[in-house]
């Protein structure tokens, strides 16, 4: 079985391609920077940076709604090639193929850990409302428990 499950965030916009042909596909690629849980022998290099591809409508999604510091969970397969580079040397590569992304925080956090160091920042947001808590989630009136399907 190759499934690999990875949460990160991008460390740049995607590179969106379309392939030549008749039934032209999108294809986007995308580095996640992976933290790690632990630092080894005083490592300072605190992140992995993984190359994901992704096809068709994945990639035209990527195209449309991720951005550099958006932090999105992905699901997919791990592939391996090589090729030769223009020197002569043999290059082997390691990719994931997405097959699944989602987003792993709210709009709300992902503006708020973007800061203003991201291109595109507004510097003159609106100060967030206090009635709306910050995970990005409604906060409910007392006493509505009650009245919910679902408890």
């Amino acid at each position: 079985m190759n499934k690999v499950i990875l949460m990160g965030r991008l460390t740049r916009d995607p590179e969106i391609r379309y392939s030549s042909g008749d039934n032209q596909t999108a294809i986007a690629r995308y580095t996640l920077a992976v933290d790690r849980r632990f630092k080894r022998n005083n490592d300072d290099q605190t992140a992995d940076f993984i190359n994901c591809t992704v096809f068709g409508k994945g990639a035209e999604f990527a195209e449309s709604y991720l951005h550099k510091g958006t932090k999105i969970a992905v699901t997919g397969r791990i592939q391996t090639g090589s090729y030769t580079n223009k020197e002569g040397v043999k290059v082997y590569t390691t990719d994931v193929i997405v097959e699944e992304q989602e987003f792993a925080e709210s709009k709300n956090a992902s503006q708020a850990n973007a800061g203003n160091s991201f291109e595109g920042a507004k510097q003159d947001a609106p100060a967030p409302n206090p009635s709306e808590a910050s995970d990005g989630f409604m906060n409910l009136p007392d006493g509505i428990v009650e009245d919910l399907p679902f408890n």
